[in-house]
């Protein structure tokens, strides 16, 4: 395997296994080591609130995180 392959295919793995949005936050916590106790709806409408600002949308990511929240209480009302 070439240098060259071989340094794509490690980039291609961090990005997979440590995006650089992943562990960006000032608290140096990722997402998932507080989402992991939650339900799926409440996780990810927490990742996306604790990424809105690491990446390059946070009004996409909010609005992501408001239908996430938004289906939870729905369910919880049934």
């Amino acid at each position: 395997m070439t240098g060259w392959r071989k340094r794509k295919i490690e980039q291609m793995t961090d990005n997979v296994n440590n995006p650089k949005h992943y562990t960006a936050h000032p608290s140096g916590i990722e997402a998932i080591q507080i989402t992991e106790h939650m339900n799926f709806c409440l996780g990810n409408a927490m990742k996306y609130i604790w990424r809105a600002d690491l990446k390059h949308d946070a009004i996409e990511d909010l609005e992501k995180a408001r239908w996430y929240l938004d289906r939870e209480i729905e369910r919880r009302k049934q």
